[in-house]
C-alpha cells in the first residue's frame, strides 16, 4: 500500500524533511500494520535528521522516515504475528512513525486504555515510559529525596516533576524564563531557579542547605552537565539522558571523585527491551495518567506536513508541552 511519510534524504536542518509518498509492504511475519492517530515529536528525531549517532541511534539507509513514537490503530497483522487484533487502539515506540501508517513489531504495540486520548499518548508515551525508570527504577526516588531536573517547563520535565512530588520527593527545577518558572511551579516543582538571572548550582546548595541534589536529571547536555557536578550531594547520581544543548563529550573523570559521584547515560530503549518489564512500565505510566496524577498538556497539533515546524519549534525551546503531528 502507498503512504505519506516526512522522509530525510540527506542529514541537516528542518529543511532536510521532505512529505514523500512511499509503497509499504504487507506486513511480515511478527509485524502488524499500523494506521496512525498522533505522532510524537522528540528530540530523538531531531538526532536523527541530523545525523548525530552519538547516541542511542546508529545510522540507517537513507531515504528514511523519521519518528519513534505513535497511537494508531491496528489495520492488518502479518501471518503468526499475535499481538492486538484488528481495530485495537494501541501506542509503540519504534522507528518511522512520521507516516500514515507504519509497519509495527507486534510483540511492542502497547494496547491504550479508553479513557487515554490519542493524542495524550502521541504527546506523551515516550516521555513518561522515560520518566517511569527514570524516577522508579534507576535512581527510585521517595519521600525525602531531593531531585534537580533541567528543563523543568519541557515535556519532559512536567512529567517528572509531577510524578516525582506524588512518589514523595522534592522537586527542584531549572527554567529559562519566568514564564517557564510559573508553569513549572504548577506542575510539581517545590522551587525553580531561572538560570537566565541566577547560577543554578549555588542556588540549587542554598535551597538544600549545602548538601546538594541527591539526583540530577539532565536533558540538556553540555550546557548544563559539568555544573551540575557542583551542586549534586556525596555519592549522589546525575542522569544525562537527553542532550538538547549537544553532547556531553569528554571530561574529566577525576571531577567525580572527591564526592563519588554516580554518573550514567540511559536510554529508554534498555530499560523496556524486556517486554514484561514493558508491559509493567506502560501499566505504572497509564495508572499515573488515568489517576489524574500527570496532567498532560498539549501545545500544539499540527498537520503531518508541517512536521519541520514542529521541529523548529522544539529546537528553539519555544514549547513548554509537547506537539502532536496528525496524519
Amino acid at each position: 500500500m502507498r503512504t505519506t511519510a516526512i522522509r530525510i534524504h540527506r542529514h541537516g536542518g528542518p529543511e532536510a524533511m521532505r512529505l514523500d509518498q512511499v509503497e509499504l509492504p504487507d506486513p511480515g511475519p511478527q509485524e502488524a500494520l499500523v494506521r496512525n492517530t498522533a505522532i510524537g515529536v522528540n528530540y530523538a528525531d531531531i538526532y536523527e535528521r541530523e545525523g548525530d549517532h552519538g547516541g542511542p541511534h546508529t545510522a540507517k539507509p537513507l531515504p528514511l522516515t523519521l519518528g519513534h513514537m505513535a497511537a494508531g490503530v491496528v489495520e492488518a497483522p502479518g501471518e503468526g504475528a499475535g499481538g492486538p487484533p484488528v481495530g485495537t487502539r494501541v501506542g509503540y515506540i519504534g522507528g518511522g512513525s512520521y507516516a500514515g501508517h507504519t509497519l509495527v513489531p507486534a510483540s511492542r504495540l502497547i494496547p491504550l486504555p479508553d479513557a487515554i486520548p490519542d493524542e495524550v499518548v502521541g504527546g506523551y508515551l515516550l516521555r513518561g515510559l522515560t520518566a517511569e525508570y527514570l524516577l522508579r527504577r534507576l535512581f527510585p526516588v521517595k519521600a525525602g529525596t531531593v531531585a534537580l531536573v533541567h528543563a523543568a517547563a519541557g515535556g519532559m520535565g512536567l512529567v517528572l516533576g509531577q510524578w516525582g512530588a506524588a512518589l514523595g520527593a522534592r522537586m527542584i527545577g531549572t527554567v529559562g524564563s519566568p514564564a517557564k518558572a510559573e508553569i513549572a511551579r504548577a506542575h510539581g516543582y517545590d522551587a525553580v531557579v531561572d538560570y537566565g538571572t541566577e547560577d543554578f548550582a549555588e542556588r540549587v546548595m542554598e535551597l538544600t542547605d549545602g548538601r546538594g541534589a541527591d539526583v540530577i536529571y539532565d536533558g540538556i547536555g553540555k550546557a548544563a552537565f559539568l555544573k551540575s557536578l557542583d551542586c549534586i550531594r556525596p555519592r549522589g547520581m546525575v542522569v544525562s539522558y537527553g542532550t538538547a544543548s549537544g553532547n556531553v563529550g569528554e571530561f574529566d573523570l577525576q571531577r567525580l571523585h572527591s564526592k563519588s559521584i554516580v554518573v550514567t547515560r540511559p536510554t529508554l530503549r534498555s530499560w523496556i527491551a524486556d517486554p514484561q518489564e514493558a508491559e509493567a512500565a506502560a501499566r505504572a505510566l497509564f495508572e499515573a495518567l488515568e489517576s489524574g496524577l500527570i496532567r498532560t498538556p498539549i501545545a500544539d497539533r499540527l498537520p503531518l506536513a508541517r512536521a519541520a515546524e514542529a521541529h523548529r519549534l522544539l529546537e528553539g525551546r519555544a514549547l513548554t508541552a509537547p506537539v502532536v503531528l496528525v496524519p
